[in-house]
């Protein structure tokens, strides 16, 4: 039997890197205590979620995947607690800038790097300011003798990310968030349409689903928490609401997943042949 203890993190974040990193080892240090062995920090934890305005200052935040402090800060403690880390952070590569997440293992090396595949743009979210579109394609990586797939916040709507995650061998699903209130629409919530949308992943796909989000107000946006970890027939079975600050461990089983996935058929029963229309612009 093959089972894999996870954890998400929740959590408010000031602008002092320093101070964020601090707040997520804690928390990262707490679930390594209770047996997580992959642990995943909310989007972009280095400071505030500086994409609600188009700010050419911000630029300057960016780094190489080898010179973020963060990343490098997960690194030292992914070795010393022996856990994953997915990590999200502000990418610099040359002239080109990323929101990319560094798969870090229980050495501290990072395994990769993969980069926001879905870039959104609107009224606090404008996220096509600062990030290319990500030239890696998805990831999956190998972890405690599973397979991870990681996307990043936007990526949670799409099924198609979910899906081709999951054809490269995914048994688990992670996604690291930033979300929250919508400034254009204050009676808009969309915390239960978020929540939905990966559940729905969960049971589409029979797999795991584990989603991160941070809390707190920064400059007005509120960002609602909501964070869960859902087994593969997307029932709920550790979840924070809009305001609690901590960590949420289960312990998946994913061969019963796999044979779950099995047994309903959705990947015998695909017919990539009829697909094509999905990969064609409108």
């Amino acid at each position: 039997m093959t089972q894999i203890s996870v954890a998400a993190l929740q959590l408010a974040f000031g602008d002092d890197i320093d101070a964020n990193i601090a707040e997520v080892s804690k928390l990262v240090r707490e679930a390594a205590g209770k047996g997580a062995q992959v642990v995943l920090p909310p989007e972009l934890f280095e400071g505030h979620y500086f994409c609600q305005v188009e700010d050419e200052g911000m630029f300057a935040r960016a780094r190489p995947v080898g010179e973020h402090k963060a990343v490098r800060a997960m690194q030292a403690l992914a070795a010393e607690l022996k856990v994953h880390i997915p990590t999200s952070f502000f990418e610099a590569d040359g002239p080109h800038h990323y929101n990319s997440l560094a798969m870090i293992d229980p050495d501290g090396r990072v395994q990769g790097v993969y980069r926001k595949s879905h870039i959104p743009d609107g009224p606090g979210y404008e996220e096509k300011f600062y990030f290319r579109p990500g030239n890696t394609g998805f990831k999956v990586w190998p972890a405690e003798g599973t397979t991870v797939g990681v996307g990043i916040c936007w990526d949670q709507w799409y099924p198609e990310t979910a899906r081709a995650m999951m054809l490269m061998g995914a048994q688990i699903l992670f996604y690291p968030t930033a979300i929250g209130n919508e400034p254009h629409d204050p009676d808009l919530d969309t915390s239960r349409l978020w929540r939905r949308a990966m559940i729905g992943h969960a049971v589409s796909n029979v797999v795991p689903v584990v989603a991160a989000n941070r809390i707190g107000t920064e400059n007005g946006q509120t960002f609602y928490g909501h964070s869960f970890i859902c087994d593969q027939r997307g029932d709920l079975i550790a979840e924070f609401g809009a305001t609690e600050t901590g960590v949420l461990v289960a312990t998946l089983d994913i061969d019963l997943a796999k044979r779950h996935r099995a047994a309903f058929g959705f990947f015998r029963d695909r017919r990539p042949e009829l697909y094509g229309r999905l990969a064609e612009d409108i």
